[in-house]
């Protein structure tokens, strides 16, 4: 497991999907590839909607970790990586963050604008890293 740090010195960073840094307990680490909006079949979920690829994402990263026994709960890290980043993309990735993570205190994410993903379907990739208890 992993503990969240949030310093009450800092701003509030919970509000927005993300903990300041989170500190694992030794043990083994789980580095999830970046997942994008595709289905099991290669198929684009959401199309021009990012916020639905975001969804599809992280629904992506949860099956990941649930084929391996763990939740969202055991993410110590997520790199966000939006195609063509402008402040209006922040609220419809981060409403999917915010239901991917629910009660769980969000992990540390890095958040990256780019200029394209592997494919020009492709309007955001999200990867991880969890610990294994």
């Amino acid at each position: 497991m992993s503990d969240r740090i949030n310093p009450d010195t800092l701003y509030n960073s919970v509000q927005w999907g993300f903990s300041h840094a989170a500190v694992s307990e030794p043990g083994r680490l789980l580095h999830l590839a970046g997942q994008v909006a595709w289905d099991k079949d290669c198929q684009l979920v959401g199309g021009d909607d990012l916020n639905a690829q975001a969804r599809q994402c992280l629904a992506n990263l949860k099956t990941v970790l649930a084929d391996q026994g763990l939740g969202p709960q055991h993410l110590i890290r997520l790199r966000t990586y939006v195609v063509n980043h402008t402040p209006e993309k922040l609220e419809p990735v981060g409403t999917a963050l915010g239901e991917f993570w629910g009660d769980v205190t969000p992990a540390p994410n890095t958040w990256l604008g780019v200029q394209s993903l592997a494919l020009p379907e492709f309007l955001v990739e999200i990867e991880g890293t969890a610990v294994l208890p």
